[in-house]
């Protein structure tokens, strides 16, 4: 397979998972900013959403204020920001046309229609009455692509690189999420254990589609190292570090099968699933979970960056 054709793949999926986890991140901040006693956390809980979207510094560079419908065009459909959902799924879509004679049409279909209906969507502002319909359409575009995939494709490279994608970007963007929650959404370390600090826990678990499962687990204990437990351990749930670990060691060891060796990639990540293995929730803790977390987030990135390398996306 060409590396241009890979990388049309791998990026494909991650611009979808990415526009999704968006999404469910925009409809948590929502739901708290309602429920919110003032003016000030509205704006508090708005600008948590752009700092673990990673887009405070671009919104900050044209924008004074924190209100919602503001903060939340800027994210689904301002053209100037290269990290909004409208660009993402057009990025998603050019990748998917560039590889459109590697993929079912199953798959091209739902991922050209997704587009289409959300680029209408998305063709003016969103206002509150209607976020939640514009939400739903973003998650279910994702949703259908990955039927789609599951579905119709072959289980090839193809199918592979697709699947590498989605779960380099799933793991990082739980990493990112539940990093965040320390070092952001908290006001102070004093409010730890508090009714505060257990309402932005549940706001985590929404954020990453995890609160039901969770409290199927737990029976509605909201235990920060419990919750911690499960984002980062629990091989069950599909958002977990974990899992995204396991399912991309599987993907690249279908790569391996394919093309009759290994390369640096696999390597890379074998090792750091290793030691993914031999952690339980009090050893991160002890080292500190901010610093799990950036360790975590840098090794994915890099086995991206080897996987990138190693099937010659340039190319």
């Amino acid at each position: 397979m060409l590396g241009r054709a890979a990388n049309g793949v791998y990026w494909m999926a991650r611009y979808l998972e990415r526009a999704e986890n968006t999404a469910r991140l925009i409809d948590v901040g929502f739901h708290l900013a309602l429920t919110s006693s003032s003016k000030d956390s509205q704006y508090d809980e708005w600008r948590s959403v752009l700092t673990t979207a990673g887009l405070i510094e671009g919104y900050e560079a044209s924008h004074s204020d924190f209100s919602g419908a503001q903060v939340f065009n800027y994210i689904l459909r301002d053209r100037d920001n290269p990290g909004s959902v409208l660009n993402m799924l057009e990025y998603a879509r050019t990748n998917a046309r560039v590889v459109r004679t590697s993929i079912t049409n199953a798959v091209w279909e739902a991922t050209n229609e997704g587009w289409m209906t959300l680029r209408d969507m998305l063709s003016r502002p969103v206002r509150e009455t209607n976020l939640g319909e514009v939400l739903s359409a973003i998650r279910q575009t994702g949703q259908m692509v990955r039927g789609a995939l599951d579905g119709t494709m072959l289980r090839n490279e193809v199918y592979n690189f697709a699947r590498i994608g989605t779960f380099i970007e799933r793991a990082d963007n739980t990493a990112r999420i539940l990093d965040v929650k320390y070092y952001v959404l908290l006001p102070s370390t004093a409010w730890v254990g508090s009714n505060l600090d257990n309402q932005q826990w549940d706001t985590l678990l929404r954020s990453v589609a995890g609160n039901r499962a969770f409290s199927w687990l737990n029976a509605g204990s909201m235990d920060p190292r419990e919750i911690a437990r499960f984002l980062i351990l629990d091989a069950q749930f599909p958002r977990s570090l974990v899992f995204c670990a396991e399912n991309l060691q599987a993907s690249l060891a279908g790569l391996a099968k394919e093309y009759g060796c290994e390369t640096s990639a696999h390597e890379l990540l074998r090792d750091s699933l290793t030691r993914l293995h031999q952690l339980d929730v009090d050893k991160i803790f002890e080292q500190g979970l901010h610093e799990f977390l950036q360790e975590f987030i840098t090794a994915t990135n890099a086995v991206g960056a080897v996987i990138a390398a190693d099937y010659r996306f340039t190319e």
